[in-house]
């Protein structure tokens, strides 16, 4: 399999994912940019991974429109036994549990995870993109050492703590329609049993939708680059916190109250409310240390 044949293919189960994890109705438009955009790659492999998607009938092309949602996506339907995704999940397993080096060469890395050459520079693309790993000159890697330990989970969500409710509160807030009915149909999908069934990703990414989705109808440029950034860097301490799933409905919740009040308008609440939300994922975290650890 080639390279490119490769990403288009983990770019394909991540839209299934984004459409399963949204309950995006028939019809509903895909752009390629915005994909491109929420899953931060380049065109070129999702209009690949949608033209896949158009033959399996997931997606209906439209001429001079583009692509659009054909069908439900009931459950997660995999273009193909995702080899490189496994690896990729247990190489965030053996950098928390401290069994894998900060700095590895490629070629140790290919060996240990069983993947071909494309797969592997598949796996390492994916990582450079979310922020917590880097080539290093040669044939070698660096991971960073911000996201191996429990503490530097609760940090970012301290950092996220002053950020986050001080967004809802800026000049000109507006969250549009169609973001607040889409945001609120992802909340509700869990509570209706997508806890149990979601993975790891779609638990962490549906999460970081949601407040990203709030911080940019801030329009503050600064705010919205520091979440992604924010976001980027705790993925791997956040897919260890799934192990203890019980306090996604809490959030999903606290989500949907906050949705309701910018719905009214009432963004002092909404802020309060946010803080309220993060300092209770903060207790909730402190309390799984052990989780995080391994």
């Amino acid at each position: 399999m080639t390279q490119d044949r490769s990403i288009a293919l983990q770019v394909v189960n991540q839209i299934v994912a984004l459409i399963h994890a949204e309950q995006l109705p028939v019809g509903t438009h895909l752009p390629a940019q915005m994909l491109a955009d929420r899953l931060r790659v380049s065109r070129s492999p999702v209009n690949e991974a949608l033209a896949l998607l158009h033959e399996k009938g997931i997606v209906t092309r439209e001429k001079h429109r583009g692509f659009f949602v054909a069908r439900p996506v009931e459950t997660l339907e995999a273009a193909a036994p995702d080899t490189v995704t496994a690896a990729y999940f247990q190489l965030a397993e053996d950098l928390l549990d401290g069994d894998l080096p900060m700095e590895v060469a490629e070629q140790t890395l290919r060996a240990r995870y069983g993947l071909t050459a494309a797969q592997l520079n598949t796996m390492l693309t994916r990582i450079a993109r979310e922020g917590w790993g880097e080539r290093k000159p040669g044939y070698g890697w660096q991971f960073s050492t911000m996201l191996t330990t429990p503490d530097s989970l609760l940090q970012s969500y301290r950092m996220r703590l002053a950020l986050e409710p001080a967004a809802l509160l800026e000049p000109g807030y507006t969250l549009d329609a169609r973001t607040l009915e889409r945001l609120r149909a992802a909340e509700q999908h869990l509570l209706d049993g997508g806890i149990e069934t979601d993975t790891a990703d779609q638990l962490h990414d549906r999460g970081v939708r949601f407040h990203e989705a709030l911080v940019e109808a801030s329009g503050n440029a600064f705010f919205i680059d520091a979440i992604r950034r924010v976001n980027r860097v705790r993925r791997l301490l956040s897919y260890r916190s799934t192990r203890n799933r019980t306090r996604y409905a809490a959030h999903a919740r606290q989500h949907l109250h906050i949705l309701s009040l910018l719905e009214a308008g009432k963004n002092e609440e909404a802020s309060q409310a946010m803080r309220d939300h993060l300092e209770h994922t903060l207790t909730a975290l402190a309390s799984i240390r052990g989780v995080l650890r391994g």
